[in-house]
């Protein structure tokens, strides 16, 4: 069936209109209402009310409904607060979440790990919930903006008389001069307590502050912004917030960036026991007064992306790291986060040898951190297949590295030469002799093949040990969408004010033979309109108690 939407006045109304967009006049009822109006939207018309939606208006309802929005929100909060429990896996480079959560936390921390809420802000889950906050700010700004700016401004000046006389505000009475004399001496009044004033006859319309019920909608467009700010944060390039080890006197190479930083020294004071509480002295803890990190930044300016060529490194600034004295270049930040005074092996030099000849076949380089993946020795290859920083054995006794700190290095070598398997045999090192005993390295190359029988590979002398005398450990932050998270935050605050500090107030008014027709609404603030409209009444002469006006007002 289709519902007859003409109003009495010959307007045209779309399906779904409560109050006529040309009079005002009630479409939902027979006339015979005393109730209040309801002026939301001035009764205009939204798609999410449609009779028969069909599917894309069935998801455009669900994401236009404020009651959905609010479950969104409510579910992104906890999830974002589970997010919190412990750390975020992407904030970490030096361990091994599989086991690190574990070990740290026991069994909570595994299932924390296992349920995926070490990196719950990248979650796929987590990702799609923002994304359906902004949808659903998107569709309810559209679904309720659009109507609302057509029913504003396409306003007609003389309303209905059931429009007025349903109004919170109103006045009906006398009047003892001609309707449109009256209606003009009426301007300037209203004019000077900041109406904007059209009139009609003996019609007027009286608005201000208009402005004020965008505000809502400019507060969407904020969040709006800042939902997407957050979202790219996920990008290469725009967000990085990392914690890395920087060896002293090493130039390492900043993951995602074309920077490198040099940890030219560190150094680190401690405080005296004079300097010390009673408290602190009992301890018996030393405390550090001051580390600080001297620091060079580097720009990578060619051969960035050629492994095969060493990059060319110009520096871009200086500067000695402090704890809340960061470095900053262009956006990125170098924090002062902790140090490590345990030595640790640069690199070491170590010497193939025949086992049972004793013959060495020359000592090579081997770095702990970029070492090569082919060496020569003799008539012997060693080809480097893996690298464990840290080495463990996880629960099925397979090896991995628990960081990317040399605290246990081990290096796993195929070797390939004569009277050896011409695919060639499998051979683990490790440097230290301590890892040497506590992994039983010779019994893993007796699984590997047996290899340690024939040839070995060992350190002669300290003078082929080079070792790293102290770490810096810097927090490393990229932050290129922060300024648009904050351009969003800013607008959400304009929003804020323009709803808060101002109020939409609107006047309407018509004389009928002699009998002067009143109402009134704001978005806000009931008390102050009632008031201004009883002081502009007192201006043309009407002495009204502005508490008459509640809701029908003297209609003597």
């Amino acid at each position: 069936m289709i519902k007859n939407t003409k109003c009495e006045c010959g307007h045209q109304n779309r399906v779904g209109t409560v109050l006529c967009e040309a009079c005002g006049k009630p479409l939902e009822d027979n006339g015979d209402s005393t109730e209040l109006l309801e002026m939301r939207y001035d009764g205009a018309a939204r798609r999410s009310q449609r009779a028969n939606p069909n599917w894309i208006d069935k998801v455009w309802n669900f994401f236009s409904s404020v009651k959905v929005a609010v479950y969104l929100i409510i579910f992104t909060l906890i999830g974002a607060i589970f997010g919190t429990i412990f750390e975020q896996e992407s904030n970490f480079v030096s361990f091994d979440p599989s086991t690190f959560y574990k070990e740290k936390y026991g069994t909570i921390g595994d299932l924390y790990y296992k349920l995926g809420l070490s990196h719950t802000y990248e979650s796929w889950w987590f990702v799609t919930l923002l994304v359906m906050i902004g949808a659903s700010l998107v569709i309810c700004s559209l679904d309720r903006v659009l109507p609302l700016y057509k029913a504003l401004s396409k306003q007609k000046i003389k309303k209905h008389m059931q429009f007025l006389t349903r109004q919170k505000v109103v006045y009906q009475g006398p009047v003892s001069e001609n309707g449109a004399a009256w209606t003009q001496r009426a301007i300037a009044p209203l004019k000077k307590k900041g109406y904007r004033v059209h009139t009609d006859g003996d019609a007027l319309l009286a608005e201000k502050q208009r402005f004020s019920r965008w505000g809502p909608y400019v507060i969407h467009i904020g969040l709006i912004v800042f939902l997407l700010a957050v979202l790219f944060r996920g990008l290469p390039g725009l967000h990085l917030d990392k914690h890395y080890w920087f060896p002293e006197g090493e130039i390492t190479k900043i993951p995602d960036t074309n920077l490198y930083l040099k940890n030219e020294k560190f150094t680190v004071e401690y405080y005296t026991e004079e300097e010390m509480s009673k408290e602190f002295r009992e301890t018996g803890k030393v405390v550090p007064k001051l580390f600080e990190t001297k620091a060079v930044l580097y720009k990578c300016t060619a051969n960035c992306d050629d492994p095969s060529k060493e990059p060319v490194l110009t520096e871009v600034k200086r500067h000695a790291i402090r704890v809340n004295d960061p470095l900053n270049y262009q956006g990125f930040k170098a924090y002062q986060f902790d140090f490590d005074l345990t030595p640790k092996l640069r690199s070491v030099k170590p010497v193939l040898v025949d086992v049972k000849t004793g013959k060495q076949y020359g000592k090579f380089q081997l770095d702990m951190t970029d070492p090569q993946l082919k060496y020569e020795l003799g008539p012997y290859t060693l080809e480097l297949k893996n690298k464990f920083m840290d080495f463990s054995l996880n629960e099925k006794g397979q090896p991995v590295s628990i960081s990317n700190n040399p605290n246990a290095p081990a290096f796993l070598f195929l070797v390939k030469g004569p009277d050896l398997p011409q695919e060639g045999v499998q051979y683990i090192y490790f440097p230290k002799v301590i890892d040497k005993e506590r992994f039983q390295q010779d019994a893993i190359n007796e699984k590997l093949g047996g290899l340690q029988n024939k040839l070995a590979l060992d350190v002669l002398g300290m003078e082929d040990v080079d070792f790293i005398e102290s770490s810096s450990y810097l927090n490393i932050r990229v932050d290129r969408a922060m300024p648009f998270v904050w351009l969003g935050l800013g607008i959400v605050m304009i929003g804020l004010v323009m709803g808060f500090y101002w109020h939409h107030r609107r006047i309407w008014l018509r004389i009928d033979d002699g009998v002067l027709t009143l109402g009134a609404h704001t978005s806000k603030n009931w008390f102050g309109l009632r008031r201004e409209v009883a002081a502009f009444l007192k201006t043309m002469d009407v002495d009204v108690d502005e508490k008459d006006l509640e809701n029908g007002g003297n209609r003597s």
